[in-house]
This record gives structure tokens, sequence and C-alpha cells, in this order.
């Protein structure tokens, strides 16, 4: 099979093409790296082009693809993925000439000559080479000097990539094979499940955490910690972070070049296999990244949307997580990919037709609308099973608050309902109504008790959009239960991001109370910010403080003028 050649070909002779072309028939000894004559070949056909020759040699020693550069640097074109997206590195190695007379910048290291331009090692890292190494051409065409690099595992320097020092060309012992090998057998060794751990734990995708902002540090971490818990709640192993203080992502791959390197070595030593952004990506960033890195990228809206996913049980909440997915999906669909060609159009097939961009596109467009159609429907049913429910005089009471708050626990409690209970974020996700009788020494009332999703901040806005028909049932409330977690770090923040989404569904009119759950963990009441006033302190877990809140829920009833009535169904709460 024919070797391609690619690369700076312009100006070239048949002749000179041919002899590029005699490159890729050659066996180049793992051992050594070349022979003698292979080195003496390749230094006098890259002088007499005037330009740096590379090949990309896979374990076997055949060449992959011949490259021509210019006289100062070489360009290696896009390759096929790796084979995994872990610890495993390409299975090609890149050896190419320098012109001496035409030196890189960069080239000089601790004082020390570097054969190894800047260059050179960034598409080490990035390619994920097995190793590069360069054989430098002297004025007459001779070979002069050789030097080599490989990739590191985690080492206490932090350093990516090792060049070992220039060395005489026909000096060149070095058994490439055996040296990839070791690597990657110590980037597994470093990964390998520890004796006696669990299966499960070692079958989560490990992930690296990615975060940009020029926010205060303290807010960089808890924003870095919830995204952790997000993670988390989707099933993978959070196995590093990086950070980058800037006060805007780029807009073309969301981190700086150095950062890009940075975040490549911590996958690379860290048998990275995702790579989760604290921040909702464009599509233009998310395709960029992932073909600089060759690991999935996903940004917290995905990850938000894959946990919804996951935890829908309902028709209803199916469809609306699909709804939000595809509107999510839709502006993201337009990436290179070889089966973008031109479907058959017109009589007889003629005329350009449709790409299969376009052929998705219509796909998506096609059933939006018809989720969007069961929705209108599901969404006329609830509307009349809340006019029936109006009818019977039943106040309704909701639920809402900062996801893991303890709202599905609260509920559970007070109703006798069996509510999955988790220690995870977006454990609720399907609304669950059940019937509640409150009573005091002034007689009882029933009302209903509904939970609902929880919230977070920067909620994506296609989520908002799509859960409509379940964030209604938040529109027929007549008293809203703020429940937030007094225990959190950073509660006024929580509460202020719930308020904020209540407020942009224009919720404002219903009457809401603001009870802190979990206040048995405080160590101190006065922990507290001193500008929080809530209504109410409990521990639904322990039972604390519920009399007073129904207490609390009968006055307010009461206030907005429900009537009290004797009755026997229900599960009774007594207040006194």
């Amino acid at each position: 099979m024919a070797v391609k050649t690619t690369g700076n070909l312009n100006g070239l002779k048949p002749s000179q093409l041919k002899a590029l072309n005699r490159l890729g028939q050659r066996r180049y000894p793992n051992q050594g790296g070349y022979s003698l004559e292979q080195a003496r070949e390749l230094a006098a056909l890259s002088r007499s082009l005037g330009r740096q020759i590379g090949l990309l040699i896979d374990r076997q020693g055949r060449p992959f693809l011949i490259l021509a550069g210019d006289a100062g640097s070489i360009y290696i074109p896009e390759l096929p993925r790796a084979k995994s997206s872990g610890q495993r590195l390409r299975g090609l190695r890149l050896l190419h000439t320098h012109l001496e007379d035409h030196p890189a910048p960069g080239r000089e290291r601790d004082g020390k000559r570097n054969l190894l331009s800047p260059e050179d090692l960034m598409d080490l890292l990035f390619l994920r080479l097995d190793s590069l190494s360069v054989l430098t051409v002297g004025p007459l065409g001779e070979p002069l000097l050789f030097q080599q690099a490989h990739l590191l595992p985690p080492n206490p320097a932090g350093q990516p990539s090792m060049p070992h020092p220039p060395r005489p060309w026909e000096r060149v012992d070095t058994d490439f094979a055996a040296q990839t090998l070791a690597l990657e057998e110590e980037l597994s060794r470093l990964h390998a499940p520890l004796h006696g751990s669990g299966v499960k734990e070692q079958e989560k995708i490990r992930c690296l955490l990615a975060h940009i902002s020029g926010l205060p540090k303290a807010e960089q971490e808890s924003s870095l910690e919830e995204l952790r818990r997000l993670a988390e709640t989707a099933g993978l192993s959070v196995a590093g972070i990086l950070r980058q203080q800037i006060r805007g992502p780029d807009p073309r791959q969301a981190l700086s070049r150095s950062k890009l390197a940075e975040l490549e070595v911590l996958a690379l030593q860290g048998d990275i296999q995702r790579i989760v952004f604290d921040l909702e990506l464009s599509p233009l960033q998310l395709r960029n990244l992932a073909e600089a890195t060759e690991r999935p990228v996903m940004d917290r809206t995905q990850l938000i949307l894959d946990i919804f996913a996951s935890r829908a049980g309902s028709r209803a909440g199916k469809l609306q997580v699909e709804l939000a997915q595809l509107q999510y999906r839709l502006p993201r669909l337009a990436q290179r990919n070889k089966a973008f060609d031109r479907l058959a159009g017109g009589i007889g097939g003629r005329g350009p037709g449709e790409t299969k961009l376009e052929s998705d596109r219509r796909r998506l467009h096609k059933r939006i609308a018809k989720i969007k159609a069961e929705l209108k429907e599901l969404r006329r049913r609830r509307a009349f099973a809340r006019t029936r429910r109006a009818r019977s005089g039943l106040p309704v009471v909701a639920l809402v608050g900062y996801t893991n708050a303890g709202k599905s626990t609260l509920l559970n409690i007070l109703t006798g309902a069996q509510t999955l209970i988790e220690d995870k974020l977006f454990a609720t996700l399907d609304p669950c109504s059940r019937r509640l009788c409150l009573q005091d020494r002034h007689g009882s009332l029933d009302c209903i008790l509904t939970d609902t999703v929880g919230f977070i901040r920067s909620l994506p806005q296609t989520l908002l959009e799509a859960f409509q028909a379940t964030l209604e049932e938040l529109e027929a409330a007549d008293l809203l239960l703020h429940l937030a977690d007094a225990a959190h770090p950073e509660v006024e923040k929580q509460i202020r991001s719930v308020e904020k989404i209540l407020d942009g569904l224009k919720l404002q009119q219903i009457p809401r109370l603001l009870i802190l759950n979990k206040s048995d963990l405080l160590q101190d009441p006065l922990d507290l910010p001193p500008d929080l006033a809530p209504d109410l302190h409990i521990s639904a877990s322990r039972g604390l403080g519920l009399p007073e809140l129904g207490r609390l829920i009968l006055k307010r009833i009461r206030f907005q003028g429900m009537s009290v009535r004797k009755t026997d169904s229900g599960i009774s709460m007594p207040t006194e």
C-alpha cells in the first residue's frame, strides 16, 4: 500500500516527489530509529529540497505518512484518533529533519543547546506521539546531530516530556519500541486497580474538571465543588482539576494555549477519559477542544442534562429531558465529519441535494415539534387537573429550593410518601403530590403538598423551557415553601439563585415561606449570614421543628382566607 506524501509540495519537481515517495518504501528499525544509509538519504533529500522532511513511523517500522515542510518548520495534518483516549499513546513516532542554517527559535534550554523546538515538544504532547526525533542537516546535506524526546508519567517536577541530550547521528542506540512499552506500562501501573478495590468504582469514567473565570478564589472553589458533586451524581470519578484565572474564556477554545497544554498533560498523566468544563461552551469551543484533546468534552449544561436523563422516570419527565437535549444539540450539529457528504436531490438525483448536516437538522426540528405537541397536550391535561383540584377547595403548598436541600425528605416525613431520597443532586425529577392534613386546637385543614425538581445556579435555559409542563404546577400553588440547606457554606447564594429563578418564572405574587432545613448541623446559629431572615429553622431528617412548621402553614393559609374544616382524610399532622 502506497504511503501518502503531504505538506508543502508546491514547486517540487516530479523527480523530487518520486524521491520523497521512495522514503515510504523503507522499513525503519526500532533499534536506533534508522539505519546509517537511511539517515544519509533523509538528510541529503532534505538539503536538496531546502525543506524539512518528516516521517511518521508505526511500531512495526513502517512509514505511515511522509511530510514535507518549509525551511524552518513542518506541519503535521490531522491524524486518526488514538486507539483509546486513556494512557495509550498514538502508536506513531515522528522523525524529521532540521536544516542547520535555519534554526527554529527557542532551541536553548537551561543554557544548553537543544535541537528540539518548543513547537516540536507541543506536537509531541498534543498528538501523544510515542516519541519525536530530530536529525540536523549540514550545509552539504550530511547528517550531523540527533535528539529525541518522549512523554513522561506523573513526576514531582511536573514535566510533561523528557528531551534527551543531543548526540552524534551515527551513535543512536535507543530501542524505541522498548521505550514506548515501558512508558505505557508505567502509565498503566499508576492507574491500575488497587488490591481489593470495588469493581463498580473502577468502572467509573475518570474525568477532569476545568474551571475558567475571573471570580475570587473562594467562589471558584465553591463552583468547582458543585461541579464535582454533579460529576459524581452522573457516575463520573473526578481524577483532576484545572483552573484558569481569566476575565473571560477564549472564544475559540475556552483555554489559552499554555493552559490547553497543561490540560493535556493532566489528562495524559491522570488517565483522563472525559473533560468537564464549569461553563456552557459554544459549539465552536466544544468542537475545537474535542479536536485538540481527542477526548470527549462536555460542559456544565450537558452534564446537568445527562443527570436529568438518568433520573427521568415518567413519560412527561422523559419527554421534557429529551426536548432540552435536542434544543442543546441543535446548534452544535455543525461539526466536521466525513459523513457530511451530499445526498441525492431533485428528479433523478440531479442538483446538489442536501448535506447530512441539513438532513440531521431537519429530523431534529421534526422531533422537537412532535415533543412540543405532546407536552402541550400534557400541559392541557395538567391544567384540567389543577382546575378540578381548585374546585375541591384544597390549598396547594409547593416545596421549592436548591437541589439536595431536603425537600423529598420533608415530603416523606409529613405525608408518608415513598419518594427516592439520596444525598445526590437532582435525586427528584418528577413532581410528587400527596394529601396532608394539618390540625390544631382551632380545627384541621386538608392541603396538597407537592415536591418539585430542585434548582441550581445558572440552570440551563433550555431546561427551564422544556420543563414548563412541570414548573406550571408552581403557578397553581397557594403557598411556596422555600427550603434551604442551613448547613451549606453558601446558603445565602443558593437562596438568591432560587429566588432569581422563581422571579424569572413570574411567581413573585405567590406567598412564600423561607424554611432553613438541616439546622441541627449548625454548630452555632450565629454562623448564618446576618442578612438572612428565615421564617423557621427545622431538621426534616430528625423531625425537629415540624409542629411549628405545621402551625406556620396553617397560619399563612388562614391569612389568605382559606376555610378551616373538620376532616378525617389524609395523614394528620398535629401542630400542637
